[in-house]
């Protein structure tokens, strides 16, 4: 592990000429490792730069194994690229799928931060590569190039995009739950954040990973297995952050039973269950 955050740290070094500390200046504190979290349905997270830069490495090592090439992937059984060190999902033109779109917004946000992107590119691009025997055959190709040099140099802006999508993920979970469990729902979600790194690690990785849960078109038979899920299926427990990851891993279980048969998600399963159980390390 060590070995690994090491080369990931000089991969950083040598692709992220604006460095990453410059980057993180609107919410990294720049003292020690610790949290400022205000009890709020909106909280506002204040990350130190060092636990920034870890958040950023391994979101990118459990996406993408930490390499450039993995910036830019398309899975096996899906119909849609994989972007960014979040694996941000970007679709084709009439997509067959409805699992949220995030690449778009990902754009967007590089753009608030005055980043340029290619000239191909926008945040209303559709992906312009219709298949992945398309996408894997250009892998070479110009453009295909300059978005990955693109995503390699923007990875603290994506980090912060990741951290901000947390901060603004408990008022979309809220407007989901009853009234009556609005209460224990805001509870569980502020205790994982307010219990330090490794909490706050566990949400930002599994809103990134699976989504807040709020999405409609992401159910299978009437069930979710995003944070919204999660947060509802954690039991007591003195230790908020592995009850979350046991709680997330019941969800994703849940998911590949009611998956539809011909996706095969139970050879993603064990890849799945294996992540969650780095949460709380």
């Amino acid at each position: 592990m060590k070995n690994l955050a090491k080369s990931l740290c000089a991969i950083l070094s040598t692709v992220l000429p604006i460095g990453i500390g410059a980057a993180f200046q609107a919410v990294a504190a720049d003292s020690a490792d610790k949290h400022v979290v205000e009890a709020t349905d909106k909280p506002q997270l204040h990350i130190s730069k060092k636990e920034a830069e870890e958040i950023g490495r391994r979101v990118w090592r459990n996406e993408c194994g930490g390499r450039i090439d993995g910036l830019t992937s398309w899975n096996v059984g899906e119909d849609f690229p994989s972007l960014g060190i979040g694996h941000f999902i970007w679709y084709p033109p009439d997509p067959h799928d409805t699992f949220q779109e995030s690449f778009p917004s990902v754009l967007s946000f590089l753009q608030e931060r005055g980043v340029k992107l290619p000239t191909w590119l926008t945040p209303q691009s559709h992906c312009p590569w219709a298949s992945r025997a398309q996408f894997l055959a250009d892998a070479q190709s110009p453009k295909m190039i300059e978005l990955r040099q693109m995503l390699a140099t923007t990875v603290p802006f994506q980090t912060e995009f990741l951290i901000k999508r947390v901060e603004d993920a408990l008022p979309k979970i809220l407007d989901k739950v009853p009234p009556t469990e609005r209460d224990a729902v805001r509870f569980r979600f502020l205790e994982v954040l307010s219990s330090g790194p490794p909490g706050v690690f566990a949400l930002i990785d599994y809103v990134n990973f699976k989504g807040e849960g709020v999405n409609e078109g992401e159910r299978y038979k009437g069930q979710g297995w995003g944070l919204l899920q999660v947060l509802e299926g954690m039991a007591e427990s003195k230790d908020s952050v592995q009850a979350f990851a046991d709680s997330a891993k019941q969800a994703l279980t849940q998911r590949v039973k009611n998956s539809p048969p011909q996706r095969h998600e139970e050879r993603w399963l064990p890849g799945w269950l294996r992540r969650i159980s780095e949460y709380g390390h």
